[in-house]
């Protein structure tokens, strides 16, 4: 059974800001829905609302980063490249602000339809120079986001989970370094964020039909250790699937594909995620499920992959956790 911890990113920031006073707290308008209103209320003098106004929010970190302050900027992915996206570049990515962007809801987590969605923000983010990427896939991860992050001698993006976040792992991100969960021979899969626990679901699944698994979950998008992944590569017989919460142009299907190409990697790549289009509203389950992020659609990229059909029925694969599709905090889910 697999543990659930509630709110893992409340207690972890206030663990860490309070280890380190230049630590500062900014929220633009949405501090109960990214989990530090009670930092606001028990802790004033690190934290500041910036308001419903991300453009110059970023401009203000860049200038607390010059001062010596580690700002962490709290808001939803959205609105931390797309309407800020100047000020992001000229204000902290350009001049290696140490800004923390703590980028909640990433990919379809959240029934807010695309105006809530992140799901090109990894293609943004890491054609940014001097920006780190990192993203969370369970409550392990969430605990030592912010001193993974704070490690960071420049900026950092942040895709973070909020809310009941399942435990996956014992151990705390380290930045740079892949996570091995299985070590097969036949076909490695590659995931991170929501994605990574799918693959879980199907893992046995596939095993039990005779396929050996080498499974890598990533929480470290940028920088990217390639020479890992190619001895990966070349330790499967078939290929590669990826499986990510975002548009597979951009993402890690096409960090994978990038690899590849540039070594002359001469095997196939099957690359999973919404395929050039928006999510609607909806539940996670719901849409991981319509738009093939699931573990019946990894299952279905195995069986492309190596031209077979293994014959797993939804039933058996583990079974999945349903949740609920509202926030207890919000009545809309944001």
């Amino acid at each position: 059974m697999v543990e659930m911890v509630s709110r893992p990113y409340e207690r972890a920031f206030e663990k860490h800001a309070l280890a380190n006073p230049d630590v500062l707290c900014l929220s633009a308008d949405l501090t109960s829905s990214c989990e530090i209103d009670k930092f606001r209320d028990n802790h004033p003098d690190q934290f500041l609302s910036l308001g419903m106004a991300e453009q110059n929010m970023m401009s203000f970190a860049g200038g607390l980063g010059l001062a010596g302050f580690r700002p962490f900027i709290h808001t939803f992915g959205v609105f931390l490249y797309r309407r800020p996206y100047d000020q992001l570049m000229a204000s902290v990515a350009y001049p290696r602000r140490k800004v923390r962007l703590m980028g909640f809801l990433p990919g379809i987590t959240t029934p807010g339809g695309m105006t809530h969605q992140a799901i090109e923000d990894i293609s943004v983010m890491r054609s940014i120079p001097n920006m780190t990427v990192l993203e969370t896939g369970d409550a392990t991860e969430v605990e030592s986001i912010c001193e993974a992050a704070d490690s960071i001698d420049g900026p950092v993006y942040c895709r973070v989970l909020r809310g009941s976040v399942p435990r996956l792992f014992d151990t705390p991100i380290e930045v740079g370094k892949m996570r091995e969960l299985a070590l097969g021979e036949d076909v490695l899969i590659v995931t991170s964020g929501i994605t990574t626990e799918e693959a879980l679901r199907a893992r046995a699944a596939l095993e039990g039909a005779g396929v050996s698994v080498r499974h890598l979950h990533l929480n470290t998008i940028k920088p990217f250790d390639a020479a890992a992944m190619l001895d990966h590569i070349a330790s499967v017989r078939h290929g590669v699937v990826t499986l990510e919460n975002h548009v597979t142009e951009g993402g890690i299907g096409s960090l994978l594909a990038e690899i590849m190409a540039d070594h002359g990697v001469g095997k196939r790549l099957v690359r999973l995620g919404l395929k050039d289009t928006y999510a609607h509203g909806g539940s996670r389950s719901y849409l991981m499920k319509h738009y093939g992020l699931d573990a019946t659609a990894l299952v279905a990229g195995v069986e492309r992959l190596m031209g077979a059909d293994f014959g797993i029925a939804e039933a058996d694969l583990t079974a999945t956790r349903i949740e609920a599709v509202h926030s207890t905090v919000k009545a809309e889910g944001l």
